[in-house]
């Protein structure tokens, strides 16, 4: 295999976007020139890679740092490839499956006069004043919206109280639909989950809770954020496995 460093077209105002040509690919990622000794390499959550490496260090040896651990890079994007969302698309009619709390319930759509949804013995019941898909669909978001902002902070309370450490502080929880994650930390410690967590049994949402609370102590995913995944979770690979398989 063989990879030459090459500049990118994406600009960035703190870092310098580079990739490096490997195996048949690309590994593109964002560097950083700092006051440090050492160069590191780091795999965000949104499956960026970051280089952080200290001033005046020789392109070649940057080069050379991204190669020797290009098989490490790309088994950490597979790992975060397992976050991101794998329900089916629904057509939103009666008989089909639809998912709440790793539970699946049979979809019973009804016309009348109010619009309602409700979980009645083993079933999703809508009501729809049109009982089109479109509408049944709005329904079902709002519904789902709704139990996730409850659910998903409760939850979340639950986790921190075993989670905090002495004078953390706690993070702003924001419940939104995403695209690609289940979760993620920002640098101003915001955690958002995505919405659909709420169709997820409870272990799978507090296994991405906690996850998503080492990084407030480890912004990355070395060695010391996995003891203390490890410690604060000592069974998160059944959780993960089981999210994995979940939401189908």
């Amino acid at each position: 295999m063989s990879s030459t460093i090459k500049q990118t077209d994406m600009p960035l105002a703190s870092a310098e976007n580079l990739a490096v040509v490997y195996g048949g690919g690309e590994i593109p990622f964002q560097l950083e020139f700092s006051k440090r000794k050492s160069l590191e390499i780091s795999v965000n959550p949104d499956k960026s890679v970051f280089v952080k490496a200290p001033e005046g260090t020789d392109p070649d040896a940057i080069e050379a740092k991204v190669k020797k651990h290009a098989r490490w890079i790309k088994r950490q994007i597979r790992y975060f490839d397992q976050f991101d969302p794998r329900t089916p698309s629904r057509k939103y009619v009666s008989g089909e499956s639809h998912l709440y709390l790793g539970k699946k319930y049979r979809l019973k759509v009804e016309v009348e006069p109010n619009n309602s949804v409700a979980l009645k013995a083993g079933f999703f019941e809508v009501t729809s004043t049109n009982g089109k898909p479109d509408h049944v669909k709005s329904l079902l978001r709002d519904w789902y919206f709704e139990k996730a902002n409850f659910y998903l902070n409760k939850i979340f309370l639950e986790c921190w109280e075993k989670f905090k450490y002495p004078d953390s502080e706690k993070p702003n929880v924001k419940i939104m639909q995403l695209k690609k994650r289940w979760g993620s930390l920002s640098k101003n410690r915001t955690l958002t989950l995505n919405r659909d967590l709420i169709k997820a049994p409870k272990e799978c949402i507090e296994y991405v809770i906690i996850h998503e609370l080492c990084h407030l102590e480890h912004h990355h995913h070395g060695p010391e954020f996995y003891q203390l995944l490890e410690r604060s979770l000592p069974d998160w690979v059944r959780r993960k496995q089981k999210l994995e398989m979940a939401l189908i």
